[in-house]
């Protein structure tokens, strides 16, 4: 008989797996919910359950989950599992490739302290499993209240949570402090600038009135970039696409957004005079900037960071979507600060201060 597999673990590859193939949430929440559930059972319950057809009976369990837990039990590998792994994709293009590989961590990473699903730690452990070196926690700002964005006091509390974490992580990763600021309509950061000062990383997004004409949206943006605190302009457009993924293609295409109007010259201008980097968003809802954008960007001479913008454990993995439009755009590795150690990365943040 072959031994039995960990079926936590199965359950939460699945969610991770759903999570990288933008899947609908209710989806990935089953599987998350049923690991949860299992992984407080006992094992001995867990056997005699499966083996009574009971599992379902479990509350969180479903008749899904059962089986994929009875399959792990028994020492195989869940037919879902297996599914679903078959459908990952195909291999990156060399160019892409080599720039995932050279990527050390992630600028632009969520957790439940915010709009995220899952909690720090959650998040750390699996891009510690990708083998991420860092990743920046960037959890929002109070003013975007319909993420729960994060008051001076609860990002205190935070920082201190991300000491203890750091810890009691494994050796070789380390969370890297920071926040996606929202960018106020006058070109303001949104957070306390003693706050600001001690984080290791800030994006700034525009997340209110992106349709705003050109004139006032690229004071607002320019203002911003010149502001010492910020380091990295994150999803320079707001724009979203129909990704593939949740819900059929109607209610994709009533997703989408366009691109908010700016002078782009202007605003490379001032990333370039005041060193900061233009995200290259990995979110397949997003892919923000267009290539039209990026390719000018990278003409110019910009900085740049490739991050995923993730809000679960399984978007950790989008990466390779940003890699790819990078090395379309051919944004070389040296340009793109999440190639850097932690220790290079922090001075470089350190040094607009």
């Amino acid at each position: 008989m072959a031994s039995p597999r960990d079926p936590v673990a199965d359950l939460r590859r699945i969610a991770f797996l759903l999570e990288r193939a933008n899947e609908a949430t209710y989806r990935v929440r089953a599987f998350r919910s049923a690991a949860a559930v299992v992984a407080k059972t006992p094992h001995d319950e867990l056997v005699a359950r499966a083996e009574a057809g009971t599992l379902a009976k479990l509350a969180g369990v479903g008749d899904v989950t059962a089986r994929c837990v009875t399959e792990s039990l028994a020492g195989e590998e869940p037919v879902y599992l297996r599914r679903i792994a078959a459908t990952e994709g195909t291999d990156l293009p060399a160019a892409a490739a080599e720039l995932r590989s050279a990527l050390r961590g992630d600028c632009h990473v969520h957790s439940d302290w915010s709009d995220g699903g899952s909690p720090i730690e959650e998040m750390a452990l699996a891009a510690a499993d990708l083998g991420h070196e860092y990743f920046v926690l960037t959890d929002h700002s109070p003013r975007l209240t319909v993420a729960r964005g994060l008051t001076a006091d609860r990002l205190r509390k935070q920082l201190d949570h991300v000491d203890r974490l750091n810890a009691a992580l494994p050796e070789g990763f380390r969370i890297l402090t920071g926040i996606e600021v929202d960018i106020l309509e006058d070109g303001g950061l949104d957070q306390e600038d003693e706050l600001l000062a001690r984080l290791d990383l800030v994006v700034g997004s525009v997340h209110s009135k992106l349709r705003d004409d050109a004139a006032r949206m690229t004071r607002r943006m320019v203002t911003a970039i010149a502001n010492p605190h910020l380091d990295v302009l994150g999803h320079m457009t707001g724009r979203k696409v129909a990704a593939a993924g949740e819900g059929d293609a109607a209610h994709r295409k009533a997703r989408t957004r366009p691109p908010s109007d700016f002078d782009l010259e202007r605003v490379i201008g001032a990333v370039l005079e005041h060193g900061k980097a233009i995200e290259i968003n990995s979110r397949p809802d997003r892919l923000d900037p267009p290539k039209r954008m990026l390719t000018v960007a990278r003409e110019a001479g910009c900085l740049f960071t490739v991050d995923t913008d993730a809000h679960a454990p399984g978007q950790l993995d989008w990466l390779d979507f940003g890699c790819e439009r990078a090395a379309l755009c051919g944004v070389p590795a040296d340009r793109i600060v999440n190639t850097w150690t932690a220790e290079r990365l922090t001075r470089w943040t350190a040094s607009h201060a």
